[in-house]
């Protein structure tokens, strides 16, 4: 478990579902996510299966002695909704989907470059769910330092967690670094790159320690203090993202490190049109 800056506690792997939009598929891989253990679940309003993974969960929870209160679930409010009054509308139409009486934590999808004051109202209203108890935690994605540190200098809560896009090529480090010494916990979105794993280096440190390249990868984020989300509606797979009780020596470590080349797979945050 991580701690997060308001004293709660946060599994520190998650298991996403962003892409995961078949029904079916999608509640049998957070039904089967949770069987194996994983007890974080990421979802999103834009992801469009709120309520499959709503069903997931209450399958689980139906068939297996685990309360809710074990349970960590994670959802985002999207651009169209951002604003003060929309985002808790926004909230409202999670809850009722995802069929809870609570979400644990709650987060911005992406800053609104064309638009910050909207970003900034929506934190406000992140902030009133917060404090009226609907929320145990708030939080960011995709967002920079310098959306970070306006958070910071003109509103009370500082975001709990910042998701931003992470793996061996794009580490981040400054911002990491700037996460670490204001208490906000980075989480990794694509921390496996979205399957880009046919790499001959980290093929040789797999074999070294009789993992798989993805295991090796997810390692690498857990020893840097970061909280992978691996997205998988395979149940070998998600078994696979979840095994990760290895360490990695410091060698390992370096090399991964050295793959660094700050490439995105995804969007610039300050960049986005939609």
């Amino acid at each position: 478990m991580y701690l997060l800056n308001n004293g709660l506690k946060i599994p520190k792997v998650g298991f996403g579902t962003w892409k995961a939009t078949d029904k079916e598929q999608c509640k049998n891989a957070v039904r089967t996510a949770l069987e194996i253990g994983y007890r974080h679940i990421d979802t999103a309003a834009i992801y469009g299966n709120e309520d499959a993974v709503g069903e997931g969960i209450a399958e689980f929870l139906k068939n297996n002695n685990v309360s809710r209160e074990e349970l960590f679930i994670v959802t985002k409010v999207w651009n169209t909704e951002q604003g003060y009054e929309t985002t808790l509308k926004a909230y409202e139409e999670s809850l009722k989907k995802l069929g809870l009486d609570y979400i644990d934590m709650y987060l911005i999808h992406w800053p609104q470059p064309k638009d910050l004051n909207k970003t900034w109202k929506t934190w406000r209203a992140l902030e009133t769910l917060y404090k009226s108890g609907k929320v145990k935690a708030i939080g960011v994605c995709n967002m920079k330092e310098h959306h970070l540190k306006h958070i910071m200098n003109n509103f009370e809560i500082v975001p709990a967690v910042n998701q931003i896009e992470l793996h061996p090529y794009l580490q981040q480090r400054e911002l990491k670094k700037f996460c670490d010494e204001n208490g906000i916990v980075v989480e990794a979105w694509s921390p496996l790159m979205q399957g880009a794993l046919d790499h001959e280096g980290l093929k040789k440190i797999a074999e070294k320690n009789k993992k798989t390249v993805a295991q090796i990868v997810l390692k690498w984020h857990l020893q840097k203090g970061l909280l992978p989300l691996p997205k998988s509606v395979t149940p070998s797979r998600i078994m696979e993202n979840f095994q990760l009780d290895f360490i990695l020596d410091e060698d390992d470590m370096k090399y991964i490190d050295s793959l660094n080349k700050e490439e995105r797979i995804g969007p610039d945050p300050d960049e986005i049109t939609f």
